[in-house]
């Protein structure tokens, strides 16, 4: 697919077929997370897939919506604390690499026909002890990964004008 027509089609999938994901399209996925660029190469996320067939009350308790369990698997982007890179002034770029991680995920998802939906409104305490996470590891965002039983909506964006400047504020 061509990629402006993949961003353009791309969309959160709210309904999961149970068709189960074959093993070559997962590791499609997981590899473009891999080959995603992080500040100075530093990798410091971790990628927990679960699968949702006698996990669905479990994974719940993370995130309640029943449409969260649909999939035949659920994907945990985890930051591992203190390993990624800091710039001069202290800030941390740990959540930016994992977040284009994420993004390259869930756009070779799309790519090969699969649907994801980013949530971050999770509960962070069911996370760590479903997952079982160290104290150094912090789950930051999960997605179901299936194949869509819905269809996409419009897409409600701000135009460009209001997004873009050029040169200066």
């Amino acid at each position: 697919m061509e990629f402006s027509e993949l961003i353009t089609r791309r969309y959160s999938v709210r309904a999961y077929k149970p068709d189960p994901v074959e093993e070559d399209k997962l590791q499609e996925v997981l590899e473009a997370a891999r080959l995603a660029p992080t500040a100075n190469n530093q990798q410091p996320f971790q990628l927990i897939v679960i699968h949702t067939a006698g996990r669905e009350e479990d994974l719940k308790r993370i995130y309640a919506p029943s449409w969260f369990v649909q999939a035949p698997f659920v994907v945990c982007a985890c930051g591992l604390s203190g390993q990624g890179w800091v710039r001069r002034d202290g800030r941390s770029y740990l959540d930016v690499d994992l977040t284009i991680a994420m993004d390259h995920m869930i756009l070779a998802a799309a790519n090969a026909g699969l649907g994801t939906c980013w949530i971050a409104d999770f509960d962070e305490t069911a996370a760590r002890q479903v997952l079982r996470l160290p104290d150094d590891v912090e789950p930051i965002i999960f997605t179901p990964l299936g194949y869509p039983a819905d269809q996409p909506g419009p897409k409600r964006r701000q135009p460009l004008t209001d997004l873009v400047r050029y040169e200066n504020w």
